[in-house]
């Protein structure tokens, strides 16, 4: 398996080097709020194990796309297939493709009256069917995996931000999915627990999940991403491998975008 340190850099544009199994397509994507077109025609396809970065001004359309792969959002137009599969409006085959697309949000939203070790084991009990001592087994294996074990039997209150969030991650991670969506995942944080929750989802990457991240974070789309891709006004203007994208952009939206965010 290659690690995204050796994968980051492919050597030329993304769309000519991937070679990957698509796990995640999306096809003439369109989304309106009222009178607001959000998304417009999006095309995009994350390959098994590739780390996607979407980067943007804010109202481009980030957190919107994100939340439409697994029909948080519904959508207007389009297709969107997960490992092939295409995405069901509702009933019991949504909740069964929901289940294989892991989700880390803005905020935490862990249950407050349950522990950190419950609000892990929760979800492969009561929708996967998982035994109570087989969750709880692989819950402390996941919190260790991003360091908070020792906070198991604290209440989410009791945690920083950072902690809270690497508890949520772990949360994602204990139903085993195909896919990890990230929708700003460090932007509630303190800037100094920022950092450690990069960190592990770096080491998601490295250890070859597929990942589509939402961000603001440049550092971690150099360190993390295959590809790159940038939104604005609910269209995906370009996309490349991080070396390209950061260094020679070849629009005018993201060329301004980057002189305005690289500049602070």
């Amino acid at each position: 398996m290659v690690d995204a340190a050796t994968a980051r850099h492919p050597g030329g544009p993304a769309e000519q080097t991937r070679t990957g199994t698509p796990l995640v397509e999306l096809r003439g994507v369109d989304k309106h709020f009222g009178d607001l077109h959000v998304l417009r025609s999006i095309d995009l396809t994350v390959d098994r194990g590739e780390v996607v970065v979407i980067i943007g001004p804010s109202g481009s359309g980030k957190s919107t796309l994100c939340r439409t792969i697994n029909r948080l959002e519904t959508f207007d137009h389009g297709t969107i297939r997960i490992d092939g599969r295409e995405l069901p409006d509702e009933g019991r085959e949504l909740a069964r493709l929901r289940a294989e697309v892991g989700m880390v949000f803005q905020s935490f939203n862990l249950f407050a009256h349950k522990t950190v070790l419950e609000n892990v084991t929760l979800g492969p009990v009561k929708a996967k069917g998982v035994k109570k001592a087989v969750a709880r087994a692989r819950a402390v294996e996941l919190l260790e995996r991003v360091g908070v074990a020792n906070q198991a039997d604290k209440l989410p209150a009791q945690l920083s931000g950072g902690q809270q969030q690497r508890v949520a991650i772990a949360r994602a991670l204990a139903m085993d999915p195909k896919v990890m969506l990230f929708d700003e995942p460090t932007s509630a944080l303190d800037p100094e627990m920022i950092n450690e929750v990069l960190d592990v989802m770096v080491g998601l990457a490295r250890d070859g999940m597929t990942m589509l991240v939402v961000t603001h974070e440049m550092g971690f789309a150099r360190r993390a991403a295959n590809r790159v891709v940038f939104m604005d006004a609910g269209e995906i203007v370009e996309e490349a491998d991080p070396e390209t994208f950061f260094t020679a952009p070849t629009s005018a939206r993201a060329r301004d975008f980057l002189s305005k965010i690289l500049t602070h």
